[in-house]
């Protein structure tokens, strides 16, 4: 049990006890300037937010429809570009092998594949164009002749035999961009071939290698204005590109745009636009792309450029709305704190006050000159203040007058249970004086230090239900008197447990004659097992049984009774209390008056009180100090 507050805290907390409410934490308080400030933000700001959002969603749409429509237009030129280039390639294909079927006699064979008139034919068609930088021509048998400014490498090669494959089927071929070196620079190039038949006879394969450089021309003529055109296959490979940053057969699936493309396939007949975003290094560049597909060759022309450029102008305007948003914002500031301060210099004024009177000031006053309701309200709280100041200090006075009343009534109960036994009148108190000596030795705080002087003055009041013949017996008890005597630690538990404030005094009551080797009583706890409580006031209530005359014994000389607690210190007694019981002793702070002492000490002799080594306790001795009636 906490005894009666003694201070305006105190009343507090009394309070906030009775009252739940009062002790879960308010929210925070907003103050009124930024309630005042956000009105004008909300009504000057807000309106403004959303018009230009609505002028930035139109104007974004009409933007990006107009870069649709920018890049669509682009790749659909490009890709009609390209349709128009094979329909010219194939049709010059067409006539090529009609002419070489009339020259041969519909005959290409082992015997006339060699033949000057064909070969001529070969020339003139790669001579009748730039963009044809290789022509051959193959039998049913594999054999031909060529011509051109190239010679096929490897990969050339490989793409000239899955052509002559798709010749045998009957069908026309459009190979895998290539690029190859013609002694002079890297050129892009692509196999188109178309099988010679005569009267539905199979003949053979004729081939032409298309130079591509008239693409990337047409590529670089578009690039600019962050536009970034390209060329790929089915496959999503790199067909040619306007910039040096990507490379002919280069994987570009890795683009959404391209995996767009290559997921549609052949369902892939009209252009389409996406955003989707770019990985640059560590960095995401969200683009905006249109690809158009080239059906006759299932390539798709795609050209796509950052947002950041696509939307500039949306950006730029962004801007300008976001600083006019700002500039509104400083200025809203600037009237809103002129207004607030107004209203809130008399309000801090006032919750300042407040915090001071729940601190405990009562004489703080409030001087807000005011002709609004703020005005009244100072002064109300002023009468508040000056009430709550006198109600205070009859407060405090009844909770000293209540505390005073606590105290007298443990002493009075304690010292009706001396009284019964005229040999230990005052024990209680000297307990309770040695346990606050030791508490306060050992560094305890304050409300462990209000709750030893309660549980040491009320340690014996089980003693009130032992028999006479027991407690005032002159002489060592009997092992069933001791039994019986023993049971006043439980029976003064028992006694006060139904005051729920006392509480916490308890274990003080019931074991403080539990001993730290176990053979203590009434439970027979060991070391940590016994709460610090109950250790304190078993070494004060020893040694005022050891220094007091009993039926039962002499008293001992004050060294005598701290050399014989010296010597239980760590078995039977907690070590710290008996070591601060020492320390307080040897400061003088500990004086008894005996008579009749049984052992005469050096002062009697004139020389100075020391305290010799302990000595060992023979069995009749530590018999009797397990029945110390204390």
């Amino acid at each position: 049990m906490k005894t009666a507050a003694t201070s305006t805290e105190g009343a507090t907390e009394a309070r906030s006890a009775s009252d739940p409410a009062s002790a879960t934490p308010m929210p925070a308080r907003i103050p009124i300037l930024y309630v005042i400030l956000g009105v004008l933000l909300a009504i000057s700001i807000i309106p403004m937010y959303f018009y230009s959002q609505q002028v930035e969603a139109i104007n974004r749409n009409r933007l990006k429809t107009n870069e649709m429509l920018l890049q669509n237009t682009v790749t659909r030129s490009l890709a009609d570009d390209l349709s128009q280039h094979e329909r010219s390639l194939r049709m010059m294909l067409a006539n090529l092998s009609s002419a070489i079927q009339v020259a041969s006699g519909g005959d290409i064979g082992a015997k006339n594949i060699e033949a000057p008139e064909l070969r001529a034919l070969l020339e003139n068609f790669v001579s009748s164009s730039d963009e044809i930088a290789y022509a051959t021509l193959l039998n049913s048998e594999g054999k031909g002749i060529s011509a051109g400014r190239i010679i096929p490498d490897a990969f050339l090669q490989r793409e000239l035999q899955h052509a002559y494959d798709a010749a045998r089927d009957g069908r026309a071929y459009s190979g895998q961009a290539l690029q190859v070196d013609d002694g002079k620079s890297p050129r892009t190039i692509v196999l188109v071939s178309n099988p010679v038949s005569y009267d539905g006879r199979f003949l053979g394969m004729l081939g032409a290698v298309v130079d591509l450089q008239f693409l990337i021309r047409r590529l670089q003529e578009v690039t600019g204005g962050g536009l970034i055109p390209y060329v790929v296959d089915a496959q999503g490979r790199l067909v040619a590109a306007g910039t040096s940053q990507y490379v002919t057969g280069q994987e570009m699936t890795n683009l959404e745009i391209v995996r767009n493309f290559v997921d549609e396939g052949s369902k892939a007949q009209l252009a389409a636009t996406k955003e989707f975003s770019v990985r640059r290094g560590k960095e995401n560049i969200e683009m905006l792309g249109t690809y158009s597909p080239v059906t006759a060759l299932d390539w798709a022309v795609v050209v796509q450029k950052p947002q950041l450029e696509a939307y500039r102008g949306v950006f730029e305007m962004q801007r300008t709305a976001r600083l006019l948003a700002l500039l509104a914002v400083f200025l809203s500031i600037g009237v809103s704190i002129f207004a607030a301060r107004r209203i809130t210099n008399p309000l801090q004024t006032l919750a300042q006050s407040g915090r001071a009177l729940a601190r405990g000031d009562f004489s703080q006053r409030v001087h807000v000159r005011s002709r609004t309701e703020i005005g009244e309200l100072a002064e109300t709280f002023n009468t508040m203040s000056s009430e709550l100041e006198h109600f205070v200090e009859d407060l405090k006075r009844a909770a000293e007058e209540n505390r005073a009343l606590f105290l007298g009534s443990i002493q009075m109960l304690a010292g009706a249970v001396d009284e019964k036994d005229p040999y230990t009148r005052g024990h209680s108190d000297r307990v309770t004086r040695y346990s606050l000596m030791i508490g306060k030795e050992m560094k305890l705080d304050a409300t462990f230090l209000e709750t030893l002087q309660i549980s040491a003055q009320l340690h014996d009041v089980g003693k009130i239900g032992i028999e006479d013949r027991i407690l005032k017996k002159p002489g060592a008890l009997t092992a069933e008197e001791f039994e019986v005597m023993k049971t006043h630690t439980t029976k003064g538990a028992n006694i006060l447990r139904p005051v729920t404030q006392l509480a916490e005094m308890l274990p003080g009551i019931e074991l403080h004659h539990e001993s730290l080797d176990g053979r203590g009583y009434p439970y027979g706890l060991k070391e940590d097992q016994i709460p610090l409580l109950a250790r304190v006031i078993a070494v004060a209530d020893t040694f005022d049984a050891l220094t007091t005359n009993r039926p039962y014994q002499t008293a001992h000389t004050p060294e005598q009774a701290l050399q014989i607690i010296q010597n239980l210190a760590g078995k039977r007694l907690d070590p710290q209390a008996v070591a601060a019981l020492l320390a307080v002793y040897a400061r003088g702070e500990i004086r008894i008056q005996r008579v009749g002492i049984r052992r005469p000490v050096a002062a009697e002799t004139g020389q100075e009180a020391t305290v010799p080594p302990a000595p060992a306790l023979n069995a009749a001795e530590d018999l009797n100090l397990e029945r110390t009636r204390v």
